[in-house]
């Protein structure tokens, strides 16, 4: 899920710049990857990327001019929204950014505060976890399972391990599709980083199996209400509208992503040397390694007494939540969420108990997923719900195994220090936007971009529509505040050129997906690379190709919008 950003401030202003100075950004940040330049005789840390970034966007500022759209607040969705007026740019003066850079990272870890705090609670909370040696024994558990059918008729065919990544990549995409799953795979990447290393592939893969399947299912979403439900909002359509098209393109990029990371995965598991992350995915080997998972199964009453609290606390929320409206787009769906849940944790947690405690802390895992999903559909949770979930989760993980209270605070705070990496990439990403927003040149930027699209035939300007919401997202992750800033305008323009409003939403669907996977300045993607240990430069060299693909993937899905008589189009 994304926020939308902050509103702009007035300042002094240049005289126009050409359209094409806008290109050199991405022509930068590839250019800090390679080896070409001489000046670099390695590649530069992820802190050096972004920082130089933060420096390129202050430079910026003194060469475009400041400007900037009138804006007027309507409500959509239910929700109040400031969004622009169209025709109402203007120049306004400058506000070249000087000593800024160096504030940036404060500025950007104020922005970016609920995303920080939720790192670093998930941190801590994870190692708690680790420390029980519940991953450890599950991952062995897992391990054993797949040799077990491994031999199995169609299972052997398919591939134990490929039947076993496509119901986790189709789970988090369908979760990427309905409710804009972003933020939360930060979690989740502590848990498949270290399955798939011990599987015999990479950190990258683990990656892919959460963050990236998610990202597919946000780029090809048909029910998300952060994308799809504002953009449609703005632009005067039925709420998600265009339903039966938009699941055919989650299908297709689906289908297609996930066979890309399919054939990724065979070939690490053929080679794992030709990984570009093998040497950095020697810490989770060393954390996860076979002698780590020979753990004494025991069930202490600790374990025992937590389970009777939980289900007490449980059923006191059963009593005051016994139907919850789960929803599902337009469609809301009255279940007994929080009772069913607490049954099954009744019945799973006594049998996991008389296993023993690893499993029932795995137990504890599964259900907080649950209640996440349970929370997030049908009581609108954010960071700060999912954050205390997990935190709740680390601590009855710590009583579980009969932790004492000194024991739980060192265990949290070793993994809060171990995670604050990722914590501080995440701000110091955010002190971009804050550069660009306090430089009003976000508002040219998109001024000019807009202008280039005129002119142009209907399927060119749906094409420079869906290149430049790409454009667009590299400067500005957040979906709703892009909608918010671009919607108006392109739906408005839409209508000149011929070309139906749905297939402006698609163009802006499309772009603002596929990026967030590559771009430097979304702090989602710097904490999943970060949590996960793999350099940003070394994630750029594998995930190009793919968004080159994905890019052309998504052009191809957009003629059809243009040219055929789609229903809800």
């Amino acid at each position: 899920m994304k926020k939308a950003g902050t509103p702009h401030t007035k300042c002094r202003g240049l005289p126009p710049f050409p359209p094409s100075s806008l290109l050199a950004f991405p022509a930068v940040i590839i250019n800090l990857q390679g080896k070409s330049d001489p000046v670099f005789k390695k590649i530069p840390h992820t802190y050096v990327i972004v920082f130089g970034i933060v420096v390129l966007c202050a430079i910026l500022t003194w060469i475009v001019p400041g400007g900037a759209f009138e804006r007027e607040t309507v409500s959509v969705n239910g929700i109040d929204r400031s969004v622009v007026i169209p025709g109402s740019f203007h120049y306004i003066e400058k506000n070249p950014q000087t000593w800024q850079v160096f504030s940036a990272l404060f500025d950007g870890f104020v922005d970016k505060a609920d995303i920080i705090v939720f790192i670093l609670i998930i941190g801590g909370a994870f190692w708690i976890m680790n420390e029980s040696k519940a991953i450890d024994v599950a991952i062995g558990s897992v391990l054993r399972f797949t040799k077990r059918i491994g031999n199995r008729g169609v299972i052997k065919a398919i591939g134990v391990d490929n039947l076993i990544f496509i119901v986790i990549m189709t789970m988090f995409s369908f979760f990427g599709a309905v409710f804009g799953m972003s933020e939360e795979t930060i979690a989740f990447t502590i848990i498949f980083v270290p399955l798939a290393v011990s599987m015999g592939y990479d950190s990258i893969m683990g990656v892919s199996l959460c963050f990236v399947a998610a990202a597919l299912g946000f780029a090809g979403a048909f029910l998300n209400p952060f994308t799809i439900g504002i953009a449609q909002g703005l632009s005067d359509l039925p709420l998600f509208s265009g339903l039966e098209y938009r699941l055919i393109m989650w299908i297709v990029i689906s289908v297609a992503g996930f066979a890309y990371i399919l054939l990724y995965a065979k070939k690490i598991k053929k080679n794992p040397m030709r990984s570009r992350v093998h040497d950095d995915d020697n810490y989770w080997r060393k954390l996860h390694s076979e002698t780590q998972m020979k753990a004494e199964y025991h069930s202490p009453v600790s374990a025992w007494v937590i389970f009777i609290i939980l289900i007490v606390i449980m059923t006191i929320f059963s009593f005051f939540f016994p139907v919850s409206s789960l929803s599902f787009g337009e469609s809301q769906l009255k279940v007994p969420a929080v009772p069913v849940i607490t049954g099954l944790f009744i019945l799973t947690g006594w049998l996991t108990l008389r296993k023993s405690v690893h499993f029932f802390i795995i137990d504890l895992l599964a259900f907080t997923i649950l209640f996440l999903i349970t929370g997030v559909m049908g009581y609108g949770w954010y960071i700060m719900e999912i954050a205390t979930l997990f935190f709740a989760m680390g601590l009855a993980c710590g009583i579980a195994m009969g932790y004492d209270a000194n024991r739980i605070t060192k265990l949290f705070l070793d993994g809060v220090k171990d995670i604050q990496s990722a914590a501080l990439i995440v701000g110091l990403a955010g002190g971009i936007i804050i550069i660009l927003e306090n430089g009003n040149i976000i508002d040219t930027l998109l001024y000019r971009l807009s202008e280039s699209i005129s002119g142009a035939g209907r399927m060119a300007s749906v094409t420079m529509m869906y290149i430049t919401q790409t454009v667009i997202n590299l400067f500005m992750p957040s979906g709703s505040a892009k909608a918010a800033l671009t919607m108006p305008m392109m739906s408005q323009f839409s209508d000149l050129i011929g070309v139906s409003r749905q297939a402006t939403v698609v163009a802006f669907q499309l772009g603002d997906g596929f990026t967030n996977m590559i771009t430097p300045t979304s702090g989602v993607l710097l904490g999943v690379l970060s949590v996960a240990k793999i350099p940003y430069d070394k994630w750029f060299k594998w995930v190009l190709p793919f968004i080159v693909i994905l890019f052309l993937l998504g052009f191809l899905l957009l003629i059809p919008t243009v040219f055929m008589d789609l229903r809800g189009f």
